[in-house]
Order: structure tokens, then C-alpha cells, then sequence
């Protein structure tokens, strides 16, 4: 189970979201917050996995708040005013919930949050068919078979799909390779992972992966001509 706090100036919001936490089976909240300053000393003594957290407060707004703490905590952020939305999306927030919402949609922000959960804890499985990851706002589901190539650019990765689709995603090459089935992909190059099924032919030290002609790093060299052997 998801273990959240919630941080609202205003009591009746949190006495909303203490419901509908309480009718939820994915997510706990532990403790919920008037005042930043000790959501923040909560925080240093006791982490969690989620943050419900109002954007306009006094003295320090959800945004500022959010920047300050460690960003591996997902958030939902929680207002009034639908001006704040981008930004709380170029915070990579779960989702943005406007004030009133629904238990429905509340319903919607818990399980996009329990599906990157999932996501963010899943182990490497011989048995996976798809990951999640971050994009347009949102989280995308990418399925193995999709996948034609993933290439690093920098701090990001853009993955290749069929029928000319593609995903970029922050996230580095190491990160994505540990959620990829590994009887199923190969890294040949700093900047390259590819499925097994899709290499059509190696030349030399450069191999073609659905029609693009991708190279194999010395690094990696090895491994790709040991599996040709098997």
C-alpha cells in the first residue's frame, strides 16, 4: 500500500482526502498537514511515497515545497485555480487534481499513482511484457513487442515503437535496461538497447534494427557475438 501525506492550509480539503484515502485500498495517509513547516520535519524522520499537496499556500506554495524535498516522492498536487497545472506537470506530478473533485476522479489520481509505484518498484522479470514510463504529463504503457530500439539523448532516452511512434522519456539507459525482460534485449552501445527478435543483420561492427543501421560499441562487442553464437 501507498503511504501519503497531504499538506492543505485548509482543514475541510484534508477532511475530504481522509475520506476518500479511507474508502481506498491502494493508499494509506499517514498524517495530514495545515502547516509546511512540519510537513517538512515529518518528512526528514518519516518518508513516503506520496505527497497530496495544495499549490497556493501561504509562506511557501506546493511548488517551492515540492522542489525542496526529494523528487523521488511522487506527488498529487491539490487546488483551486487550474493556472497552477503546468507547472505541476513540469514537476513530473502524478496527476492534478481541481478542487471540488470527485471520489471518482481522486480514484483516477490513486491509480496512476499505484501504477508508477508498480513501476518505480518492479523487479526485472524473465515474465514482463511492457513497462510504464513518464511522458506528455502522463504515464504510458510500452509493450515489449512495440519496441524497435531505445536511444539515449543525453539525460533522455526516446524509445522507437512500430508504425513510426515514439516515447521520450527522462530516464537513463542503465534505469530503462534493469526494467527490460533480459532474455529479450541487448544493449550494443552506450546509446543503444535493442530487442533480440529485431536484429535483421550485423555487419562488422554495425548491426540493422528495424531498417536503421545502429552501431555496436566496443564495450559491448563481446556480448552481441556471444549471443550470435547460442
Amino acid at each position: 500500500m501507498i503511504k501519503a501525506i497531504a499538506i492543505d492550509d485548509e482543514p475541510l480539503p484534508l477532511e475530504i482526502l481522509e475520506s476518500y484515502c479511507g474508502k481506498s485500498e491502494l493508499v494509506s495517509l499517514e498524517r495530514t498537514f495545515t502547516k509546511v513547516i512540519e510537513a517538512q520535519k515529518y518528512l526528514r524522520k518519516f518518508p513516503v511515497d506520496l505527497l497530496f499537496l495544495d499549490i497556493n499556500m501561504p509562506k511557501m506554495s506546493g511548488i517551492d515545497f515540492y522542489k525542496s524535498i526529494e523528487q523521488t516522492t511522487m506527488v498529487i498536487f491539490t487546488t483551486a485555480h487550474s493556472k497552477y497545472a503546468l507547472d505541476g506537470f513540469n514537476l513530473h506530478a502524478i496527476d492534478f487534481l481541481l478542487k471540488p473533485f470527485s471520489f471518482e476522479r481522486f480514484q483516477v489520481a490513486i491509480h496512476k499513482a499505484n501504477e508508477f509505484y508498480n513501476f518505480q518498484n518492479q523487479k526485472t522479470s524473465s515474465t514482463a511484457q511492457y513497462i510504464y514510463v513518464r511522458a506528455d504529463y502522463s504515464l504510458i504503457k510500452i509493450a515489449f513487442p512495440e519496441i524497435l530500439y531505445i536511444e539515449s539523448l543525453g539525460d533522455y532516452i526516446c524509445i522507437y515503437l512500430e508504425n513510426n511512434k515514439r516515447v521520450t522519456t527522462r530516464m537513463t539507459m542503465k534505469t530503462v535496461f534493469e526494467k527490460l525482460a533480459p532474455k529479450d534485449f541487448i544493449r550494443v552501445h552506450r546509446s543503444f538497447i535493442v530487442p533480440i527478435k529485431r536484429i535483421e543483420n550485423i555487419k562488422g561492427k554495425t548491426m540493422t534494427v528495424g531498417g536503421k543501421e545502429i552501431p555496436i560499441g566496443n564495450l559491448y562487442e563481446e556480448e552481441v557475438y556471444k549471443l550470435i553464437r547460442e
